[in-house]
């Protein structure tokens, strides 16, 4: 609400003088905090061209790329405290390219995954993708299929186990 004050009423005319300056710093000092509290346009975009793209800071993150995975040792009942960490990475690194259903999004679906794959596989497609490319037939015919190479997650081999076994669970194992 914008208050008014006539100096023809009965107010003093010192009164109306007083908010009529405070009126008047007021609106001197927003002028002035929007024209340097937020900064130009010109220097945003001067600091956008200077912070490094999305493709630099992908290039100075070191790949990991793990050992081959010869063996797995799966649980019997499911580890939940492993399928909710696996779910976690899911949200976080798979969620955007692969369905928990059979259906391809840019990868293929997950549903029936540990039924149709051995768990070394599955574990040497999420952690060695270069070497599964170059070697394997079955993640060759992947390619074709999505024609999308799945890129390095950068995944421990710690956390490629929790994501097995989240991906046992969506296959209703217990």
């Amino acid at each position: 609400m914008l208050l008014t004050m006539n100096p023809h009423t009965s107010a003093s005319s010192s009164n109306y003088s007083i908010l009529r300056s405070f009126a008047a710093i007021s609106l001197a000092a927003a002028l002035a905090f929007s024209l340097t509290g937020c900064g130009s346009k010109e220097a945003a975009e001067q600091e956008a061209k200077q912070a490094p793209s999305p493709s630099d800071l992908a290039q100075n993150q070191p790949e990991t790329h793990g050992t081959e995975v010869k063996s797995v040792e799966l649980t019997t009942p499911l580890k939940q405290d492993w399928v909710t960490a696996g779910k976690g990475v899911y949200d976080m690194k798979c969620l955007a390219c692969h369905k928990l259903t059979a259906d391809k999004l840019v990868g293929p679906g997950w549903a029936g995954v540990t039924k149709r794959r051995q768990p070394v596989w599955v574990m040497n497609m999420i952690l060695n993708v270069d070497m599964m490319l170059e070697k394997d037939p079955e993640a060759q015919k992947l390619l074709e299929l999505c024609m999308v190479r799945m890129p390095n997650q950068n995944l421990t081999p710690e956390e490629a186990r929790s994501v097995l076994e989240f991906m046992r669970s969506n296959d209703g194992e217990k």
